[in-house]
């Protein structure tokens, strides 16, 4: 098991990891939503938000999104320590 903590995570860098696990932006929705992103990929259940006025995004949004995207901790690791 992999007890190492999940760093928070510059919001650039995370919107590049979403980007390269095939995900892409949703395009802003009405007035009064605004400081919000929802990113898409066909074979989601539901969307990825992030709160675009927090930065750097926090270790929960991370461990959520990992387990949206059914990735694992190593494998994040691995990709964003490569």
């Amino acid at each position: 098991m992999n007890r190492q903590k999940l760093p928070n995570i510059p919001l650039s860098d995370f919107r590049r990891f979403l980007f390269d696990m095939g995900c892409s932006r949703v395009a802003q929705g009405t007035k009064g939503r605004g400081g919000h992103e929802k990113w898409v990929r066909d074979d989601l259940l539901r969307p990825i938000t992030l709160q675009t006025h927090v930065d750097p995004v926090s270790e929960l949004v991370v461990r959520n999104t990992l387990a949206t995207l059914g990735m694992t901790k190593k494998q994040f690791f691995d990709y964003y320590y490569k």
